[in-house]
């Protein structure tokens, strides 16, 4: 990942509610969650949710897709990834320290037990 795209992802994440955000849609892997049941889950009028969700679409982290009347959003775990990794790659001219322990790559979880809303 370049650093313009890091620094991007970095910032899109660096307000109280967009991480929160991130991982609810880390939890729903591919199938992703609409709008709606993203405000809901969290609490949040859809207005407010929308300015939340835009900062972390722009830098790539989200995949916003449109389904019928609303608009699905799944996580980008390959660019969480890379954003993670940016760090210790940055200051080894590009390449991550080979006695560093490596950073297992982040897999969405299911809910258990309940059902989604």
């Amino acid at each position: 990942m370049e650093k313009d795209a890091a620094l991007a992802c970095f910032g899109a994440v660096s307000q109280a509610t967009r991480p929160e955000t991130f991982r609810l849609l880390a939890r729903h892997g591919a199938d992703g969650l609409p709008a709606g049941k993203i405000a809901r889950r969290l609490d949040m009028p859809q207005n407010t949710l929308s300015t939340h969700l835009a900062a972390p679409s722009r830098a790539g982290l989200l995949r916003p897709a449109r389904l019928d009347h609303s608009v699905l959003y799944r996580a980008d775990l390959d660019r969480l990834r890379g954003m993670m990794l940016f760090p210790a790659k940055e200051g080894r001219d590009g390449h991550a320290d080979p006695c560093a322990r490596p950073i297992a790559a982040p897999t969405p979880c299911r809910p258990t037990g309940k059902a989604v809303q």
